[in-house]
């Protein structure tokens, strides 16, 4: 394999799993807003719960990513820098909001319900702001003079796909968030929460769905050439749409342990469908970065430090896959953390 399709796999490994994992945070902030006021459920204090340790975490992802991408395509991120200077500014200023919040907010009570509402209100503008990128770099919205790329905001603004690119966001990060808290109750024994969340799972799943065809066919003015692509990964999408039928459909599945569903199934699953999904998306975007001026090959580094990231990055990996297991095994599977706030 080519060495700039392995560092983009790496690359691409390091954005799905903060995708995946920032849906759940960001969601889960919102449910604590959502439900805070709520004191016929617990569901507030459960989204809590899981939000305090591992929205930390999370971020680690996101870190892994931007030094991935600065490391082996220094082009490409000093071209992706400079064009969307003002999205990503904007996802940083909100981000280091949030994380002020939440670092100080627990020692000092007061704050506690202007956290929530910061939690949640960020929770939806960052994931909004940072999927306007997507229809932005596959062509349409960028116009070259001389060596300059701009963004040509008129475009983007009254663009259909760009809209439906942030309800895809928005209403993933409600799906995954719902099903992956509905499971956490399971898993605490509370019934009640279960449901709440279950019941949510159950009504943005097919949200969800909808934006993603959506953002699919919007794509075809701007963007003919993804869609000609996406078109030729059908195998790909068809085993994701498979994924996602059996997995939504574990949600009715008789069970044990609840009334009715199985989140866990539900989630694997659904994880499953996001993760054939979003590589399928990727490899119809390459060989590009940005379309039609930036590829893989052309913004890829030199071959010594290619090589010292890659084994830098497994060692690394090494180091950390199995305190992330620690980390699941301690704060998203004890019993005694998970019941505290029942």
């Amino acid at each position: 394999m080519h060495e700039a399709y392995v560092a983009i796999s790496i690359i691409w490994l390091f954005l799905f799993l903060y995708a995946i994992g920032g849906a759940i945070d960001f969601g889960a902030g919102f449910w604590a807003m959502y439900y805070y006021e709520r004191k016929d459920t617990t569901a507030a204090n459960f989204a809590n719960l899981y939000l305090s340790p591992s929205w930390e975490v999370t971020n680690v992802f996101l870190v892994l990513f931007v030094v991935a991408l600065a490391g082996f395509f220094p082009g490409a991120a000093f071209a992706l820098g400079s064009l969307m200077i003002v999205p990503v500014s904007l996802v940083l200023i909100l981000l280091t909001i949030r994380s002020a919040f939440m670092v100080y907010s627990y020692s000092v009570q007061k704050y506690t319900k202007l956290l929530r509402y910061i939690s949640g209100i960020t929770g939806l503008l960052i994931p909004a702001l940072m999927l306007t990128v997507l229809p932005i770099i596959i062509g349409g919205f960028i116009e070259i003079v001389g060596n300059r790329h701009y963004i040509l905001f008129d475009k983007v603004l009254t663009s259909p796909t760009v809209y439906a690119h942030i309800g895809f966001g928005l209403s993933s990060q409600l799906f995954l968030s719902s099903l992956f808290l509905s499971d956490y109750a399971r898993e605490a024994n509370s019934n009640k929460t279960y449901e709440e969340y279950r019941g949510k799972a159950i009504m943005f799943g097919p949200i969800m769905l909808s934006f993603a065809v959506a953002a699919t066919l919007t794509l075809m003015p701007e963007a003919m050439w993804m869609v000609e692509n996406m078109a030729r990964q059908w195998e790909l999408f068809a085993l994701s749409m498979f994924a996602f039928s059996i997995g939504y459909s574990a949600l009715f599945w008789p069970s044990k342990k609840v009334r009715i569903g199985q989140p866990r199934v539900a989630v694997i699953l659904i994880i499953v469908q996001y993760a054939l999904a979003s590589f399928a998306y990727g490899w119809a975007h390459m060989p590009y970065i940005v379309y039609p001026e930036l590829t893989i090959f052309e913004g890829l580094t030199n071959l010594a430090m290619y090589q010292s990231l890659l084994w830098g990055y497994i060692v690394m990996m090494a180091i950390l896959i199995p305190l992330f297991i620690w980390f699941w095994r301690l704060f998203l599977k004890d019993k005694r953390y998970i019941t505290s706030e029942k």
